[in-house]
């Protein structure tokens, strides 16, 4: 498939859904390598397409929350779980995980985190990927964008964050 070609479909896919489609599924149905489609999303964030990449895959301009608030929090690996729950269960979407690192400075992880059903999603990926958490690069200590439709929302996220100790 001609690269033009392959971009427009790329396009067409990402823009059908509204959760994040996975490298592999979309080279799988235009037939070629995922590293193709990596680039070939490179390419199309050069020209301007809003496409934020997941642990779960590509999204195509994902719908923004209303309101957003950035939470500095600290905890262990073991605790992710549970604040990311805290979170969802109060209204909350967990948009992304930031840290400050020495050498490096902003490191961001794009989470787009909006259901129990992503969560879920999102420790079987730790897990199985044996890769670290973030957090772990920073003493525990991360930032996270939260999401949601209204001021008590984010209040409501906030005091529950506090509440269980995670809020810096």
């Amino acid at each position: 498939m001609e690269k033009e070609t392959r971009l427009k479909e790329i396009i067409s896919i990402l823009s059908k859904e509204t959760l994040p489609v996975s490298g592999s599924k979309i080279a799988s149905h235009i037939g070629v390598t995922r590293q193709v489609v990596v680039q070939d999303i490179a390419v199309l964030k050069s020209r301007g397409f809003d496409i934020v990449s997941t642990a779960r895959g590509y999204i195509l301009n994902p719908k923004k929350p209303s309101f957003s608030k950035l939470f500095t929090v600290k905890h262990t690996k073991e605790d992710i779980y549970r604040e990311l729950s805290l979170i969802v269960e109060n209204g909350g979407q967990v948009i992304d995980v930031i840290i400050e690192h020495p050498i490096y400075g902003e490191i961001r992880g794009n989470l787009n985190i909006k259901t129990s059903e992503d969560i879920k999603v999102f420790m079987s990926a730790m897990q199985t990927s044996n890769a670290e958490p973030l957090l772990t690069l920073s003493n525990g200590i991360h930032l996270h964008t939260v999401g949601a439709n209204s001021e008590e929302v984010l209040k409501k996220i906030e005091e529950a964050l506090k509440r269980e100790g995670f809020l810096l």
